[in-house]
């Protein structure tokens, strides 16, 4: 492991106010890879449009549109 960069708390934390009483390590593990899977796909797609308009800086905007 080590390649992770959320917490594993942080996804415990994420389920229970979601409503789950208790939460499993599997579960913490499983939310964690799928999140992070998505935020490389959207962080990829966002320092594409900061490319596209001219810019090195990524801006909420950017994050937005990569959603879309």
């Amino acid at each position: 492991m080590g390649k992770n960069i959320l917490p594993l708390a942080a996804m415990e934390k994420l389920l229970k106010k979601a409503g789950a009483s208790r939460v499993s390590e599997d579960a913490k593990e499983s939310l964690q890879e799928i999140l992070e899977e998505y935020a490389d796909k959207i962080g990829k797609k966002a320092s594409e449009f900061s490319k596209h308009s001219g810019r090195v800086t990524v801006k909420g905007v950017d994050i937005r549109l990569a959603v879309k």
